[in-house]
């Protein structure tokens, strides 16, 4: 869902703030008229998943309350390329300071969506479920993971808070999964979950006997993934399975024919290009 306008305004402020700058010199010279209201049409200039709008009905209230964005297809539609995809009313001044930054964020969170919707899809008659991760734009991380569920992705932890992520820096510093395990489930708040990395057999085995929520599986080829896969079920049913690393359109199936539960990728987020977009003023 769309983050709260109590977080999202300081940052959509923060945003257009870095665009005006000490003013719009190009919209306060054409004068009066900016006052007037005007009618705008958003155009899917390239074919693919919209997301965004109703945040960049936002970044448009942020400068006239009175603006109105009226969405002509639903979150998360596919649309062809020449598809109106949004009208907006409201005072010319508004429209033109506020274009790049709302495109801006739309055109970024549906190139999200529509790459997430590619995975999604190449997955979609099989149990395992795609999730996004923590690699996301320093500043975005919300908007970028809301575009993921827009896409038909779930999502991973939003931040450190969120759960327990036991991963090889932490295992190196603990000494072995079964003592850093250990030291964090005394100090765990209920009823956070404890997820472990592993790159090995013997380190499944290891998360195993910790008696973990979640065991990801990371950089297994197929055959190795498979019967880790076989061991986590036949002996500890209810442990969640996760796949990941090098993740990619070719290898998605192959990954979740392995009988995983979830797959985790960065890909839909560091990996898509912006959709075009664009915005006509009506004359």
């Amino acid at each position: 869902m769309i983050p709260a306008n109590v977080v999202l305004d300081p940052m959509l402020q923060a945003w257009l703030r870095e665009d005006i700058g000490r003013g719009d010199r190009t919209t306060a010279g054409l004068g009066d008229i900016t006052r007037i209201n005007h009618q705008a049409i958003w155009i899917a200039k390239a074919p693919g998943v919209i997301a965004g709008l109703p945040v960049a009905q936002r970044v448009f209230s942020l400068l006239d309350a009175n603006v109105q964005l009226t969405p002509l297809v639903a979150e998360g539609s596919f649309c062809e390329a020449g598809t109106a995809i949004a009208e907006i009313i409201g005072s010319l001044g508004a429209l033109l300071t506020g274009e790049r930054v709302a495109l801006n964020l739309a055109m970024r969170l549906s190139g999200i969506a529509t790459l997430t919707r590619e995975y999604v899809n190449k997955i979609a008659d099989m149990p395992a479920q795609l999730v996004d991760t923590r690699k996301t734009t320093p500043g975005l991380r919300l908007l970028e993971k809301y575009a993921t569920r827009v896409g038909g992705a779930r999502n991973h932890r939003l931040g450190l808070d969120d759960s327990v992520m036991v991963k090889d820096n932490h295992i190196a510093a603990a000494g072995s999964i079964a003592a850093a395990v250990t030291n964090i489930r005394q100090q765990l708040p209920y009823p956070l979950t404890i997820e472990v990395e592993a790159e090995t057999l013997e380190m499944v085995k290891a998360a195993l006997t910790a008696n973990v929520d979640i065991i990801m599986l990371d950089n297994m080829l197929p055959a190795e993934m498979r019967s880790a896969v076989q061991l986590i079920r036949q002996t500890h049913p209810h442990t969640k399975i996760e796949a990941s690393g090098n993740i990619t359109l070719e290898t998605l199936r192959n990954v979740a024919e392995t009988g995983i539960d979830y797959i985790s990728t960065s890909a839909p987020i560091t990996r898509s290009p912006w959709l075009d977009l664009s915005m006509r003023i009506k004359q």
